[in-house]
C-alpha cells in the first residue's frame, strides 16, 4: 500500500522558513502528481499546494503564492515544500498526499486517497 512519510516541521519564527520532505513508497512516484494540504486546530484541512507528475505544473492556494514552493525528486521519490517568510497564521499540521488517479494538478480533497501522519509548522510571532 502506499505509504507517506513527512519530515522537516517545526518551530520557527515569523519570517523563517523551513522546508518539508514527504518519502514515498508503494506507488509509481513518478507516474503521480503530489500534493499538501494542511490543518489548523479548529479548523478544516485545507489545500496548500500541488505538483504534476513531472514537476512542470503546479498549483498554489492564494494565501501561499509567491511564499510557497513545491518541488519533487523522482530519483529520490520525494515531493518537498519550501516555505519561506512564514507567518503565524500558517501554523498547522502538514500532510503529504498522493492523488486517487492520474490528475494532472489536483487540488481538491476528493481527489486525493493517500495520507501522510502530518508533521507540525509552528510559526510564532
Amino acid at each position: 500500500q502506499v505509504q507517506l512519510v513527512e519530515s522537516g516541521g517545526g518551530l520557527v519564527q515569523a519570517g523563517g522558513s523551513l522546508r518539508l520532505s514527504c518519502a514515498a513508497s508503494g506507488l509509481t512516484f513518478s507516474s503521480y502528481a503530489m500534493g499538501w494540504f494542511r490543518q489548523a486546530p479548529g479548523k478544516e484541512r485545507e489545500f496548500v499546494a500541488t505538483i504534476s507528475w513531472s514537476g512542470g505544473d503546479t498549483y498554489y492556494a492564494e494565501s501561499v503564492k509567491g511564499r510557497f514552493t513545491i518541488s519533487r525528486d523522482n530519483g529520490k521519490n520525494t515531493v518537498y515544500l519550501q516555505m519561506n517568510n512564514l507567518k503565524p497564521e500558517d501554523t498547522a499540521v502538514y500532510y503529504c498526499t498522493a492523488p486517487r488517479r492520474l490528475y494532472r494538478v489536483p487540488n481538491r480533497d476528493e481527489e486525493f486517497g493517500s495520507w501522510g501522519q502530518g508533521t507540525q509548522v509552528t510559526v510564532s510571532p
